[in-house]
């Protein structure tokens, strides 16, 4: 996880790193993407939501790869529906996929030849997926209004954020989608339908707004239907602002945020974002979109200080 200076720029240009040409299911192709996760070495490993599949993809290459399903909608072993994220677990080599539509978590394989995934959790409406550096798997569940941790291969898990039924107290969780967990296991939910963005410190019985939770709207307080997040060595938190078509940073206790890029509104030009829905950062701190409904993934550059 980069350190990021808080007073940092992006560029106000972005660089279509993945899909842009259209919405189709070529190589070259995405189709309503919701999920990025960025590995140490740049590799991107895509949520091609509306391809029922998840792709591989180099920066610098035209084309990707697919690296599960990618066999039409369904709900045998070698089939997704609609995975929603995936990450790389490097200790098995494997990939972890929000595999949402058959409410499910599978783990599968990264090694040539795999045809299919083998299922690690069942029965969960998973939305957001991530692994601490301790190897513990945290997925929310939008459906129980909770985030659990597991260890890999563990069925039950236990319950780190929310698990008090649907509400807006603090202490409870409201439609938790994304997920992120920093260093010392704090997790950060956006709670899209309530737009905010709240953290639990480890073991904690409620949690804190970081971001956003002064309703609806467009100001530098609010969101609206906030997805995916990220957050940075500082504790900067990066939110990918659905409707607004935009991407906002709040650095650590900030009673406000800063635009990070789409200050232009919506539109499909290099300038715009239309319906971003996840936010990465690379290892120099460059802003990766996953922009949907332009179904393209787009880098923004961190602005050097002259």
């Amino acid at each position: 996880v980069p350190i990021v200076p808080v007073d940092a720029r992006w560029s106000k240009i972005g660089v279509t790193v993945a899909g842009g040409n259209g919405r189709g299911m070529a190589t070259n192709q995405l189709n309503g993407p919701l999920g990025l996760f960025i590995d140490d070495d740049q590799t991107m490993i895509i949520a091609d939501t509306g391809n029922h599949r998840v792709m591989q993809w180099t920066v610098g290459d035209k084309n990707g790869q697919v690296v599960a399903g990618g066999n039409g909608r369904g709900n045998d072993l070698h089939r997704l529906d609609s995975p929603i994220h995936a990450l790389i677990d490097k200790a098995t080599d494997s990939l972890l996929i929000c595999d949402r539509g058959n409410r499910r978590v599978l783990q599968w394989s990264r090694h040539e030849g795999t045809t299919h995934g083998e299922i690690l959790l069942n029965n969960i409406s998973c939305c957001g997926l991530a692994m601490d550096d301790q190897r513990y798997l945290y997925v929310s569940d939008v459906d129980q209004h909770e985030v659990r941790r597991y260890k890999v291969g563990e069925r039950n898990g236990i319950v780190v954020a929310g698990g008090h039924g649907k509400g807006f107290g603090l202490h409870q969780l409201n439609d938790p989608f994304y997920i992120f967990v920093d260093r010392e296991q704090t997790v950060y939910v956006s709670e899209t339908s309530i737009h905010r963005v709240v953290k639990w410190y480890k073991g904690a019985k409620e949690g804190i707004i970081a971001a956003g939770g002064h309703g609806v709207g467009n100001t530098m307080l609010q969101f609206t239907y906030p997805e995916g997040l990220f957050v940075d060595a500082l504790g900067t938190v990066y939110v990918a602002d659905q409707y607004n078509h935009r991407v906002m940073r709040w650095t650590k206790g900030a009673s406000q945020g800063t635009i990070a890029v789409g200050e232009y509104g919506k539109g499909a030009t290099q300038y715009n974002l239309n319906m971003p829905y996840a936010v990465s950062l690379g290892r120099y701190g460059d802003l990766y979109v996953v922009d949907n409904n332009n179904n393209r993934i787009q880098r923004f550059s961190l602005e050097k200080n002259i």
